[in-house]
């Protein structure tokens, strides 16, 4: 045993492989190596369950209370409650105790429930039925019992379960036909290969008595990378080795199509497989806003520990003199006489500190979340943003995120499937300068299938119509697409076959586009069998060409190629590709004329590709057979060896023409990026897809405009240059240009600067993200986000999953910690969905994954423009309003208190009955500011939508910037002094009743506490602009409320009270004409200066949303149409340009729009 171990490591050091340390090993079907073959080393692999959820049954109350109990403001209220507990407070325990425990209850229950759906879509996967190999026999058993060494059957139309080594197919070739939508986001079938000799194995038996072991890499996340060995065994014989790449392996959640069934081994399983390492764990994501309310919680904080400070401290000061700290009629226990003095301050503190906590209220959180939730139906309601072609609507999957959508400075989007309908459609091609269209417009008609329409000149004749069929011949055999197996097309004659209706498949949707274009123009692809191609020509004829290599695409090479051989022994090269890649590697042929109309296409949009060949003879392939053949053996550096066989190979070429294929934009695609860019929002496209592809796309959807400079930042560029000069170089371009001008970071658009567009590689991305030996990567990244910063678009081509989270990441960690949004379709982009602060899941073709594992889905990606510009920008200002309104109330309802204790010998007495400090947040002022936090509409949501610019009026946090909080805090401040001074004005030592009595301590606290409801409630009223009958009945029925409260409250003898302080006090103060007047006169001095600083800014220095509002107070119904923004700032605009006819509501949702019956901006 010892010397088979010996020999193993012999033979992979003599391989190459010494520094293969990080490896694994694999049994095939658990069977042992041969005696002497190697040593049996087992291993512990984890099995196949898939895990998303964040809890489990044990550790969810734990767990969730201490993340929730991580909130400042729920530590801080668990604090205040246990502080009642222990000490002799002025106020009860159940006045924290129960609105916290309501708090911490209902947020867990919203949490498990979330948690609760993903251990359920877990089990729906964990769960499912997969076909092993066991004994010879096919037997069948759930997911999560798969192990890694497993022989597993996959048939037509499933899933693979996990990661597997393909061994054989049904297809006779080895070969099946794969669709990786929920991994990388492309539809397209895809082409692998089964091991060489496994690959004749096509029953249980012949597979279970494979004698075979694996070595490969250990799991990593890159899914289009994989490095590994097959070693099979005949009998005693050495084992012979294969190696094994991307090509052999079958990734989890890819799906099998076109190909009956497959056999393969289990190598990565459950959460080691490349698609689980790709997902990254849902984090708790929390809004801007809520930091806000954090930061100001811990300023509120800092004010209650001062006025506590300050309060203990005077009032010892206060009680230093004998006669007031004991008087006659409060004389000191003994056991109180030998308290200790800093014992009995500390508990004053804390008296002083319960006193004063209403400052902060836990009904505020109460609130928001319940706005939150409410709020976010309004999303799920709206009918504008359903869509009628897949019969879905939009989706919330977290409300607390929704005042983010008003935040958002970057917008990550995904291409294909996201931008683009992923549909492509051949145009037209160019043949020796000649265009063939095979559906032209003549004379008014549309005609159809018509073979090849000149619209240049004549058509080509001689030499010429040998090109031309040359050409057709090239699109129909240089490509990886499969044909259909419907049936077969053995023993049908002539006339039967023609224009059969062939349904093709490929990796590439161009491709398919290709060849069912030119099966328009006359030529048919049939199929490939046996290692022959056939197709169809013009005269019903079947052609066959024997294929003898294929050159795959790459990103580098930006080409591919075909070696044929026709029936008549004539070998030909075919090769397509960029027209970068393939005009420098032309001799001869009609160049400038194919070179302008390819030119002409790019700027239309189109994806474009010149086509070219060469005749080789058979010396010259023998030569081509033998440098290929050294190459592929290469176990090290075989790529960048098969890269120099075919550059020595492609090049030479005769052009034949150039093909132009359309991926057509979703709808309304441009029209929403350039709306994101108006209101300021900078847009990246993150793609896996090749750089011309992706920036057709962008020019099409108008990311680049004509006038827009590309700067490249990839992988032949740095080929070129080192990375640090190209960095530099580009650095260097955009700062020169905009030196002298500041451009505006925050505008997607600018007219005064050179418009950049950046265009960035995975592999340029790896190095800029990769440490440098110094430890000095960060200066790359920072020279990197600077170019970033000074280009109006981002395109990112070529990337991985991972490397899209990255750039996330990248920008959301920046200095100016910018908002940042992500959206896609497909799992291939769920890394970065979960990176961004907001995450948006189209809910496409390319299954669910990103819809699930989003915070937002939508139908289509036009319906982020209203979600980002309507709701995203109504739940800010509502949500602002909210927590600047409750700091506010509550520094009204509580510095009178404060106040109050420099009248009451600091001796902890309350201004406020009991009730009324319980009920003034859930019940008197709660419910206003919940509607309004609903319905507020400062502008229409039309208007929102035709001027993008007023999302900037809110940007940056705008409605919570320190300043505006400050005045928030200093209004409440003087409200309070006008509430409590005015009313001790009106009630020191007056004679106000008609007995002559004098308002006693209860009374002048009523005072307070009325003028201080009427008051608050009034200032809501002033600040709504969007007036319904629910937002007259929750404001005025508040009011109302609470007047029928007091009376009844203090109209009765309650028998379940201890006191009866507050009998007969509503009443008595109500009979006093005097404090009617004062109630009144105190609500009018404290609204006033609001009112004056509201009407002197507005006339002064309006913002743009002041103007529209202005203008829509003028007009009665909405801003027409056509009227841009800037003619409001024109003195010519009146209103008597608008017509009278009554306002178009907003539709906000079907049941609102029953409910609301007055709209008045």
């Amino acid at each position: 045993m010892d010397c088979s171990l010996l020999r193993t490591l012999v033979s992979r050091y003599c391989a190459g492989e010494e520094n293969w340390v990080d490896s694994r090993t694999i049994y095939v079907g658990h069977r042992e190596p041969p005696p002497g073959a190697e040593a049996y080393i087992p291993q512990r692999f984890p099995d196949n369950r898939i895990v998303s959820s964040k809890y489990t049954f044990w550790n969810f109350i734990p767990k969730n209370l201490f993340e929730q109990f991580r909130r400042i403001a729920n530590f801080y209220f668990l604090i205040i409650f246990l502080v009642q507990l222990i000490i002799d407070t002025p106020t009860s325990p159940v006045t924290s105790g129960l609105p916290l425990l309501f708090v911490i209850t209902v947020t867990a229950i919203k949490q498990g429930y979330e948690d609760w759906l993903r251990h359920k879509a877990d089990n729906a996967i964990n769960q499912c039925p997969v076909h092993f190999i066991q004994h010879g026999k096919l037997v069948r058993k759930q997911s999560r019992k798969l192990r890694v060494g497993d022989i597993v059957m996959v048939k037509e139309d499933e899933k693979f379960p996990c990661d597997l080594i393909f061994l054989s197919s049904s297809r006779g070739d080895g070969t099946c036909f794969v669709t990786t939508t929920s991994l990388d986001g492309e539809s397209s079938h895809k082409t692998y290969y089964a091991v060489q000799d496994t690959k004749a194995f096509h029953n249980e038996q012949e597979i279970d008595a494979l004698h075979a072991t694996i070595e490969c890499e250990q799991p990593q996340p890159d899914l289009y990378k994989f490095v590994g060995r097959i070693n099979v065994y005949h009998d005693r014989n050495e084992p012979i080795a294969r190696p094994l790449g991307s090509e052999n392996l079958l990734l989890r959640g890819a799906t099998l199509k076109n190909t009956e069934k497959i056999f393969g081994v289990a190598i990565y399983t459950g959460m080691e497989t490349k698609m689980a390492l790709n997902y990254q764990s849902k984090s708790q994501k929390r809004s801007a806003v809520e930091k806000s309310m954090n930061v100001f919680l811990v300023v509120y904080l800092c004010i209650l520990v001062s006025k506590a400070l300050i309060n203990t401290v005077l009032k010892y000061a206060w009680q230093s003199e004998p006669f007031r700290d004991e008087p006659w009629y409060n004389q000191k226990t003994e056991p109180e006489k030998k308290r200790n003095l800093f014992l009995q301050a500390f508990t004053d503190f804390l008296a002083f500190m319960v006193l004063f906590n209403y400052i902060i209220p836990v009904s505020m959180y109460v609130t928001v979340e319940m706005q939150k939730f409410l709020g976010s139906y309004f999303i799920a309601w709206d009918e504008e943003m359903f869509d009628e072609g897949t019969g879905e609507g939009p989706l919330v999957n977290t409300s607390d995120l929704n005042e983010e959508l008003g935040q958002i400075e970057y917008v990550f989007t995904d291409k294909t499937g996201t931008l683009t309908e992923n549909n492509m459609e051949f145009v037209e091609c160019c043949i020796e300068g000649h265009v063939y269209i095979p559906h032209v417009i003549c004379n008014g008609q549309i005609l159809h299938d018509c073979t090849g329409i000149d619209m240049i000149d004549s058509s080509p004749g001689g030499s010429g119509k040998e090109r031309e069929e040359l050409f057709f011949r090239a699109i129909c055999l240089c490509h990886t697409v499969q044909v259909k197996d419907d049936d077969s097309i053995d023993g049908l004659k002539k006339n039967q076959v023609p224009r059969r209706p062939c349904i093709y498949i490929s990796s590439s949707p161009d491709e398919v586009a290709l060849v069912e274009g030119i099966q328009r123009l006359g030529y048919t692809y049939l199929r490939l069998k046996d290692n022959y191609m056939e197709i169809l020509n013009r005269e019903n004829n079947i052609e066959k060409f024997e294929l003898l290599e294929v050159f795959s695409f790459d990103s580098v090479r930006r080409r591919m190629s075909v070696i044929v051989k026709s029936s008549a022994g004539d070998i030909f090269l075919f090769c397509k590709g960029a027209d970068s890649s393939i005009f420098p590697r032309v001799k001869e042929g009609k160049i400038e004329q194919v070179r302008s109309r390819v030119q002409r296409n790019a700027v239309e949009g189109l994806r474009t590709l010149c086509v070219a060949y060469k005749k080789l003879t058979a010396e010259e392939y023998s030569n081509v057979q033998k440098l290929l053949q050294s190459a592929k053996l290469a176990l090290q550096e075989r790529d960048k060896k098969l890269a120099e066989v075919y550059e020595k190979i492609e090049r030479d070429f005769i052009l034949l023409g150039a093909t132009a294929v359309e991926d057509r934009l979703q709808e309304k695609a441009a029209d929403t990026i350039e709306a994101l860019q108006k209101a300021g929002i900078k847009v990246w496209v993150l793609t896996g897809d090749k750089m011309e592809t992706a920036a057709a796309t962008c020019y099409a959807c108008k990311l680049f405009r004509r006038n827009t400079q590309i700067l490249e930042l990839t992988t032949k560029k740095i080929e070129e240059q080192s990375l640090h000069d190209v960095l530099f170089d580009l650095n260097k371009t955009v700062i020169r240009q905009n030196g002298s001008l500041t451009r505006d970071t925050f505008s997607g658009l600018s007219s005064d600067t050179q418009d950049y567009g950046l265009i960035i590689d995975g592999a340029a991305l790896s190095l800029i993200m990769k440490p440098r030996h110094d430890g000095s990567s960060g200066n790359y990244r920072e020279i990197f986000l600077n170019i970033c910063r000074n280009c109006t678009a981002v395109l990112c081509c070529r990337m991985a999953p991972l490397q899209k989270a990255q750039i996330v990441k990248l920008i959301k960690l920046s200095k100016e910690h910018p908002i940042t949004l992500a959206i896609g379709d497909g799992a291939n982009d769920v890394s970065m969905i979960l990176e961004a602060h907001v995450g948006i899941g189209i809910i496409g073709r390319e299954g669910r994954q990103a819809a699930r594992n989003s915070d937002y889905a939508i139908p289509k990606f036009k319906h982020l423009k209203k979600m980002l510009l309507v709701h995203g920008h109504f739940y800010y200002i509502r949500i602002s309003e909210l927590v600047q309104y409750f700091f506010y109330k509550n520094v009204c309802f509580i510095f009178p208190q404060f106040l109050y204790q420099f009248f009451c010998g600091f001796s902890q007495q309350t201004l406020y009955d009991t009730a009324y400090l319980t009920l003034y947040n859930i019940s008197f002022t709660s419910l206003p500011i919940l509607v309004y936090g609903l319905m507020e509409q400062h502008v229409s949501a039309d208007t929102l939508k035709r001027e993008p610019s007023l999302y900037r009026d809110v940007a940056k946090n705008a409605l919570l910037r320190w300043r505006t909080f400050i005045y928030w805090t200093f209004l409440g401040v003087f409200d309070a002094l006008v509430f409590f001074f005015g009313a001790y004005l009106l009630l020191d030592n007056t004679v106000v009743t008609s007995n002559g009595q004098v308002f006693g301590t209860w009374t002048f606290g009523t005072v307070v506490f009325t003028v201080l409801v009427f008051t608050v409630t009034f200032k809501l009223a002033i600040d709504t602009h969007y007036w319904t009958w629910i937002n007259h009945f929750v404001i005025w029925g508040s009011l109302v409320f609470y007047i029928v409260f007091s009376l009844l409250w203090g109209g009765i003898i309650w028998p379940f009270l201890n006191y009866q302080r507050m009998y007969y006090v509503f009443m008595q103060m109500l009979s006093s004409g005097p404090a009617w007047l004062g109630i009144i006169l105190l609500i009018t001095v404290s609204l006033l200066p609001d009112a004056l600083k509201k009407v002197l800014c507005r006339e002064l220095w309006p913002t743009a949303t002041e103007r529209i509002q202005k203008a829509s107070r003028h007009c009665r119904e909405h801003i027409s149409e056509f009227t841009p923004l800037a003619c409001l700032k024109s003195p010519r605009y009146r209103s008597s340009d608008c017509s009278n006819s009554p306002a178009r509501r907003t539709n906000w949702c079907f049941l609102c729009a029953n409910l609301l019956s007055r709209n008045t901006l």
